[in-house]
């Protein structure tokens, strides 16, 4: 099977994930070839105790093909009319470009200075969820787009080199959470990440599976306003609490007020700790919370 037949093939196969199959395809319909290659990479969160992240079972996914001329051709559902067509400069300023593209490219310029891509790409991106979920979207949209780039301009049957990938995306982009790709790019289904300040140090790993315990993990992100945000979590929190929880925490480590808490709890008690948050927001007026059941799941990887 050739590299081309691997990608575009996923955008017709109907047992494959719609999301991979929507990415495949929207490549085509917006650049008019199939993809090389399709990347998925989880979105990732912080754990409660110092220095572990972990990944969730829920992925961005990245569409790429190689180019010849020195053009990036960007799109992506979540922005249908801000496409782009971008010269791949390797340095000064970058090109005006939408906002959504900004960051993809510079992965992209990145990516062509380390030898990937000098070329070009055509790139499509899409998310399973939105900012609004309160998980981070930039860093696993970032890392499913190394991935697929640097996968389709590698000779046939290397795998990309997370490790250099990952130094290169902490260099391009120092405003991003580490922490968050290291999960994105090495995590495993289960288990956490032990985040080490050595990079390059040996990965550990610890168990946490909330299912294989008997346990739930639940991200709850409030809605409205962001002024209100942090109240209306610490609200959420009390009540889950009352109601069962075991724990929360903030899924990420900005300094801005977060979206949403994780919340861990006995899987007994998910039905009244949902009724309980629901009812306390619904009686004061506010928006319901939205619940999503979140799966420690593996790292990054490519589509077949």
């Amino acid at each position: 099977m050739t590299a081309d037949r691997a990608g575009g093939d996923l955008a017709r196969r109907a047992t494959a994930d719609p999301l991979f199959r929507l990415v495949a395809y929207a490549l085509e319909a917006a650049h008019g070839r199939p993809p090389a290659a399709v990347w998925s990479a989880p979105y990732a969160f912080h754990l409660g105790s110092p220095g572990l992240v972990a990944a969730a079972g829920w992925p961005t996914a990245a569409a790429a093909a190689p180019r010849s001329d020195g053009l990036v051709r960007l799109s992506s559902l979540g922005h249908p009319a801000d496409g782009c067509d971008l010269p791949l400069t390797l340095a000064g300023p970058p090109p005006a470009a939408p906002a959504w593209a900004a960051r993809p490219y510079a992965v992209l310029r990145a990516l062509a200075r380390a030898g990937y891509g000098a070329g070009g790409t055509d790139l499509h991106v899409q998310g399973s969820l939105t900012g609004a979920a309160g998980l981070a979207t930039a860093e696993p949209a970032e890392c499913a787009v190394a991935l697929a780039v640097a996968d389709v301009h590698t000779g046939a049957g290397e795998p990309p080199d997370r490790e250099r990938l990952a130094g290169l995306l902490a260099g391009a982009l120092p405003d991003g959470d580490d922490g968050l790709r290291r999960a994105v790019l090495f995590a495993r289904s289960g288990r956490a990440l032990l985040l080490s300040a050595e990079p390059r140090r040996r990965r550990r790993y610890v168990d946490f599976d909330p299912a294989a315990s008997g346990a739930r993990l639940v991200l709850v992100a409030v809605r409205g306003e962001a002024a209100d945000r942090q109240r209306e979590l610490a609200r959420a929190v009390a009540c889950a609490r009352r109601a069962g929880a075991l724990s929360a925490w903030p899924p990420g480590q900005g300094r801005e007020p977060g979206r949403s808490v994780l919340v861990l709890l006995p899987r007994a008690r998910l039905a009244a700790v949902r009724a309980a948050v629901a009812e306390d927001f619904r009686d004061r007026g506010r928006p319901v919370p939205r619940f999503l059941n979140i799966a420690v799941a593996g790292a990054a990887r490519r589509e077949e």
